[in-house]
């Protein structure tokens, strides 16, 4: 039977998700390089062949951790679907002799040099400059147009964003941007591979998006992202998935399959898509690209990774569209045959709908709630009425306790400072997002008061 390497981190799909559709392929075996969900460690067990948790002493030269264990296990694939170990993985797969991201993977995790690929193939995206210290930022903001976007370059999330909106904003905005950074690693969140990679940023324009000319109806947001994989170097679309707004400075709140594209429109997003991905140079790789939707046909591209969407990205396309793209990956990378789709996927190809969304205690608006709340997912699902043939479920593995108090929204911190995410099924992408919005708008309503007992139910 064969055999993988499963290297897990925080991040991408959940981890019960994945590590089932890998084991469903093959025998596996588990490097787990952060603490397992405790929703999952009991099921981890049942399905891996062996569980190796290294201890921190071992994990100074991560590639070559993976690489002995790849070799102690008799590996014949390695996968991770963590933002913060592609890296690492696609290096020890080179050294291993295995199919993987391949030598510039870093161009899809460093946004500094994904960004300056771009630059130097003309394609679409918002002017930046790369900055290392206080200093960079000020001559940064003098020779780009405000309102500015800073970003950590090995980030994820919306983690460690501020927006500049004068250079008066730059000392605040530099501090508040590291301390975010240096939080984020603590919790787990941060890249594994690469030494002091919390220190990198870039700050760029915030191009003026737009989502009335791309969508007929209320409520998307002025982005999408081309979920697809990236075989023997050929760039394979698969779906389009859309957003609601952000919330401010750019917090993903959810993310919909299919968006409700019309056909010539998605045809043009897939074409710029493609054009970022093969600047990258990727070979074999799960691909999320987010790109800015803007007035008159204008696109730009956000960015690339080199792995499937995180969140219930994934999920929701084995939902709607039949797809099991973490079990189709899985497949190629142990050398069998995979009919991947032909062309992108539309959404009148798809079965119905599916939608995540991230609980933030921001109202519709944005705007911080007047009182701290208890997470309680039965009051949800019980309270808010949701549309004819809708179903709401929570992702354990992503979310607080219920009796769980949600914690205060912080900008900077972006999705460090979720309580929830929960999983809605509809009959078509308006529904998802008109239930969202009544999700969104009900939840500062119905939740408990912190502070108040509450009896938590089943």
């Amino acid at each position: 039977m064969s055999k993988v390497l499963f290297v897990y981190a925080k991040g991408g799909p959940p981890l019960g998700y994945a590590l089932s559709r890998v084991a469903a392929r093959s025998a596996v075996h588990l490097l787990a390089l952060s603490a397992l969900p405790p929703t999952v460690a009991a099921s981890a067990d049942r399905l891996c062949a062996s569980v190796l948790r290294p201890a921190e002493s071992e994990r100074h030269d991560l590639v070559s951790l993976i690489v002995s264990r790849a070799q102690a296990v008799g590996a014949d694939a390695v996968v991770t679907f963590s933002e913060y170990a592609v890296v690492a993985v696609a290096e020890a797969c080179e050294k291993l002799g295995l199919a993987g991201a391949g030598g510039s993977c870093a161009l899809a995790r460093d946004k500094r040099m994904m960004r300056r690929t771009w630059q130097e193939r003309g394609i679409s995206q918002p002017r930046f400059r790369p900055v290392a210290t206080e200093r960079d930022l000020h001559d940064a903001a003098a020779a780009l147009r405000f309102p500015l976007l800073l970003k950590a370059a090995w980030s994820a999330g919306s983690t460690a964003h501020r927006i500049l909106r004068s250079a008066d904003d730059v000392p605040a905005a530099w501090e508040r941007a590291r301390e975010v950074m240096a939080e984020s690693a603590q919790l787990g969140y941060a890249e594994l591979h690469v030494a002091d990679a919390g220190a990198d940023f870039i700050v760029e324009e915030i191009v003026p998006g737009t989502a009335t000319e791309w969508f007929d109806q209320e409520g998307w947001g002025d982005y999408v992202s081309v979920e697809g994989v990236v075989v023997n170097g050929d760039f394979r679309p698969v779906c389009l998935s859309g957003r609601m707004p952000t919330v401010e400075p750019f917090t993903e709140r959810a993310g919909i399959t299919p968006a409700a594209l019309p056909h010539d429109a998605q045809q043009c997003v897939v074409a710029l898509a493609r054009e970022a991905v093969d600047a990258l140079g990727l070979q074999n790789c799960g691909t999320h690209t987010e790109i800015k939707l803007g007035a008159g046909g204008q696109m730009w591209v956000i960015e690339t990774a080199a792995r499937f969407g995180g969140a219930m990205t994934v999920p929701q396309i084995e939902e709607v569209f039949g797809l099991d793209l973490i079990g189709m990956l899985t497949d190629h990378l142990l050398g069998r045959q995979v009919s991947w789709p032909a062309e992108v996927r539309t959404p009148q190809e798809a079965h119905g709908a599916a939608g995540s969304l991230v609980v933030l205690a921001v109202d519709g608006a944005g705007e911080a709630w007047p009182d701290q709340r208890v997470w309680d997912f039965p009051t949800v699902r019980d309270a808010v009425p949701l549309s004819a043939g809708s179903h709401l479920s929570v992702v354990a593995e992503n979310s607080l306790p219920d009796g769980t108090p949600v914690p205060v929204y912080d900008p900077a911190a972006g999705a460090n400072t979720m309580a929830a995410l929960c999983l809605l099924s509809a009959t078509d992408p308006e529904t998802v997002i008109r239930d969202f919005r009544t999700l969104v708008e009900a939840l500062p309503q119905i939740l408990p008061t912190a502070g108040v007992t509450t009896e938590v139910r089943s």
